[in-house]
């Protein structure tokens, strides 16, 4: 049965983005954005959509978290064995989104990825609650098929017995990814639907700004 949602939608009017007023860095426009969105919500602001191909050349999206950024790049951690990384090593070219609904604002971030150092992953895992390192230790085998939640669960008490008393080191298969931009598309929302969008792309180690139709 087909479902009508078509009268669903909502105008925007709270900002404007102008061209002349953004800074010559995208990572500045970047780190203000960010910066306005982590005051003013409660929400999770540091969720991002990260699209990867997978080897049947289908695009595949998912939630993760940004844990850092800087000018280099922007860094997430997850399972070395996952779906995710397996599609990144075959593909390093990624695409990373953020939508702020609160400030009407979406950045889109295109780049390749590739692992953090081991320090840098090691630091992060060894600043995670005990309970998420268990969880790192359960999902294993992330994304291979499990006959029931119980399965993880028992792994998880079982696991959880066993350090009790015992530091837990970052297993091998987890670390960090930092995704280095080659293009950024900045969208402000906008009245009668004509949004605001600024795309910068890296050319010879310049930024390019342009304008781009709603």
């Amino acid at each position: 049965m087909q479902r009508d949602i078509s009268a669903l939608r909502k105008s925007y009017s709270k900002m404007s983005l102008s061209k002349n007023e953004v800074p010559d860095e995208p990572i500045k426009l970047f780190d203000k954005w960010f910066s306005e969105i982590k005051s003013s919500t409660s929400l999770e602001v540091n969720a991002m959509t990260l699209s990867t191909i997978d080897n049947e050349g289908y695009p595949k999206g998912r939630v993760v978290l940004l844990k850092h950024y800087s000018d280099e790049g922007f860094i997430f951690f997850t399972n070395y064995n996952s779906e995710k990384s397996i599609s990144i090593k075959n593909n390093n070219k990624v695409s990373i989104s953020f939508f702020w609904e609160d400030q009407e604002r979406q950045v889109i971030i295109k780049g390749f990825a590739k692992k953090t150092s081991e320090e840098i992953s090691s630091n992060y895992f060894n600043s995670r609650p005990k309970g998420s390192k268990l969880g790192a230790l359960v999902s294993e085998n992330q994304s291979a098929v499990i006959k029931s939640k119980q399965v993880l669960i028992d792994k998880f008490n079982e696991l959880k017995d066993e350090y009790k008393n015992k530091e837990i080191s970052r297993p091998l298969n987890w670390g960090g990814y930092i995704v280095s931009p080659v293009e950024y598309e900045f969208w402000q929302g906008g009245e009668n639907r004509l949004h605001d969008r600024i795309r910068f792309k890296l050319i010879k180690n310049n930024w390019l700004k342009e304008r781009l139709s709603p």
